[in-house]
């Protein structure tokens, strides 16, 4: 009998975790850089809400696949890690933005 060894294939999350941490980034610096100009917050917090729903929705997504395929939990965990590794550097952005 063959084992068939079907690894989790999602790269999805680590793409959109590094995607958001780099625009996040990006407005950030963009915001420092212009002197605490208002128009940058008008495009950034649109898109941290969107990133909040789109990051929550993933991570929905990969607690759920961690519940189903417990062979593959490693994996997931760790994708499930670096997703919510971006909490605290937003709310550092955070911190920093309402301090200027």
């Amino acid at each position: 009998m063959k084992t068939i060894h079907n690894s989790f294939e999602e790269k999805q999350s680590i793409e959109l975790a590094v995607g958001t941490f780099i625009i996040s980034t990006i407005l950030f610096i963009l915001y420092i850089v212009s002197n605490a100009n208002s128009m940058v917050l008008v495009i950034a917090w649109p898109f941290a809400l969107g990133a909040i729903i789109v990051n929550a929705i993933m991570f929905v997504h990969l607690a759920d696949r961690f519940i189903h395929l417990p062979e593959q939990r490693r994996d997931i965990g760790i994708k499930i890690l670096t997703l919510l590794s971006n909490i605290p550097l937003t709310f550092i952005f955070y911190l920093i933005v309402m301090k200027l």
